[in-house]
């Protein structure tokens, strides 16, 4: 949402009479990475209480603008929302749609400002209402089918990963690699799909956070809604709502809270429970979306250096940030299959080698143990007990017997 287009105050004028705004002052909004947005005061307005949100869309064509119009007036009902407004008389040309203005083939929607503001932190609680807040979201939008009549199509990311891939360090390139093909090994079609948002991010949500509340009143930015599975918005959503990005003066550290994630999750699952197929694939969705993202915005780079984009009402975020998230995320991924690919079997001399348990991880064979130690037969030699850490699938005894 920086500014990229620049239009006079006559133009504003005369877009915001197409709606039945009187135009006083346009507001620049700098934050986001693309579309060009003012906060619009009216003549009634005070100064510091502008009524609506001007957007000039720069990449998304006005037919994508159109569904996403659908899909808002859907929602307004059951969530906080702002629905583009309808013109005042359609063009008698019917060259666009009632609620949206064309300049130089660009789509122009004229919303209602929201109450709240963005949150500069977030809580675990704040994280609960989010996921209730995606899951209704999720839920509701199933009304709305075929799916694919409303959601805009999927950003080719692959060709983006292709082109930046061939610069990057060989570390680098081959954390994008190993997640890339983490993420195509899940088992993809048995994951519930939807339309979803895409971009839930803190900066896209608006909450009253006066006097100890922590009440959430407005999502915003619906232009990336497309159809994709669910646990992917899910991912996108919990890796900016909880992690804590850090400030250039501290080395913008990335801080990602488990705490945090497991309060989305159970908010979520108030409203939508998540099938054990989106569970277990959940961990590589995160590395995926941080991935995603990290390519996101190397592709605003590069389009701001192709087109010239310069200026202080451009605003870069920094890739570094997601590909240091991506690399959290895929170490918790690998550390979680080497747990798996693991088994620790308990024994005890009593039993002639006979196997009392077979357990996934060694602190769960030393509980059995603890269960164990005290009981007839067990008692008299506490400290025969054996754990023994075997890999799956690998030979552990290779010299056959009977052997001289």
């Amino acid at each position: 949402m920086s500014v990229y287009t620049h239009l006079s105050d006559d133009q504003f004028t005369d877009f915001c009479q197409m709606f039945g705004v009187s135009f006083a002052k346009a507001i620049p909004i700098t934050q986001g990475i693309k579309n060009s947005n003012w906060f619009i005061q009216t003549t009634e307005d005070s100064a510091d209480s502008p009524s609506y949100v001007f957007t000039l869309f720069e990449e998304r064509p006005p037919e994508d603008i159109a569904k996403m119009a659908t899909i808002l007036n859907r929602l307004k009902d059951t969530l906080p929302v702002a629905a583009p407004l309808a013109k005042v008389a359609p063009d008698a040309d019917g060259s666009s749609p009632y609620y949206m203005a064309l300049y130089e083939g660009k789509a122009i929607t004229l919303v209602p400002c929201l109450s709240g503001g963005h949150p500069k932190h977030t809580t675990a609680d704040m994280c609960y209402s989010m996921g209730e807040a995606l899951a209704t979201l999720h839920n509701v939008l199933q009304s709305l089918t075929p799916a694919e009549d409303y959601g805009v199509p999927l950003y080719p990311w692959d060709q983006v990963r292709d082109r930046e891939i061939q610069f990057m360090p060989a570390d680098e390139a081959k954390l994008m690699t190993d997640i890339w093909q983490g993420y195509e090994s899940l088992p993809l079609d048995s994951l519930p799909k939807g339309l979803c948002h895409l971009d839930m991010f803190a900066d896209n949500t608006l909450w009253d956070l006066t006097d100890g509340h922590e009440k959430l009143t407005g999502l915003l930015d619906f232009t990336e809604v497309s159809v994709e599975h669910y646990v992917m918005d899910i991912a996108i959503t919990i890796n900016d709502f909880c992690t804590t990005w850090g400030e250039a003066n501290d080395s913008e550290t990335v801080n990602f809270n488990t705490e945090k994630k497991q309060a989305f999750i159970q908010g979520y699952q108030s409203k939508r429970p998540l099938s054990t197929a989106e569970q277990q694939a959940l961990p590589v969705m995160l590395a995926m979306a941080a991935v995603t993202f990290w390519l996101l915005r190397l592709n605003v780079i590069y389009y701001n250096r192709e087109q010239g984009r310069t200026g202080d009402s451009i605003m870069v975020k920094n890739p570094d940030l997601m590909k240091r998230l991506a690399a959290y995320h895929w170490i918790q991924v690998e550390k979680l299959r080497d747990q798996q690919q693991t088994v620790y079997v308990l024994q005890h001399a009593s039993t002639n080698s006979k196997v009392i348990g077979v357990f996934t991880t060694e602190q769960q064979a030393q509980a059995a143990i603890e269960q164990l130690k005290d009981k007839p037969g067990f008692k008299e030699t506490p400290n025969a007990f054996e754990i023994t850490a075997y890999p799956l699938g690998e030979v552990n005894w290779m010299s056959g017997f009977g052997e001289a």
